[in-house]
């Protein structure tokens, strides 16, 4: 299989630095998986996830004009798709004027209701409106 941007490929980790780990591909290639495309979760030391001599699936993130090739080990894993999220329907999305200024004022008039609740509350603590301390 010929290194192509976005393929799959097998390859064995040749060298460890702090920055990645260098995977010898097919072709005598060879490319750079960065620290942070080694593992889904924080790598803070790349050899506690991988050794020289490793076999590995990487997936070509890019290929320089100078030949450097930049590749990761997360993309690489096939993962289960996430349910995509609903989207509104047209009638949600389409909602009439007066419906929405029908819900502010009905929210308006309920937060009028509770801030008046509150204050008659924490003025009968305070002993009525009049008292001075």
């Amino acid at each position: 299989m010929s290194i192509e941007v976005g393929n799959k490929l097998k390859g064995k980790v040749t060298g460890i630095k702090k920055f990645g780990a260098f995977v010898e591909l097919p072709e005598g290639k060879s490319g750079l998986v960065h620290i942070s495309e080694v593992a889904d979760n924080y790598v803070e030391n790349v050899e506690d996830h991988l050794s020289v001599g490793d076999e590995v699936e990487v997936k070509v993130l890019t290929i320089a004009d100078d030949g450097k090739i930049s590749l990761s080990i997360k993309k690489a894993k096939d993962r289960p798709r996430r349910p995509q999220q609903s989207k509104p329907s047209q009638k949600q999305v389409q909602s009439k004027p007066e419906d929405f200024e029908k819900k502010l004022n009905n929210f308006l008039k309920d937060s009028e209701d509770k801030l008046t609740s509150i204050k008659r509350q924490t003025e009968s603590r305070r002993g009525g409106r009049g008292s001075r301390r």
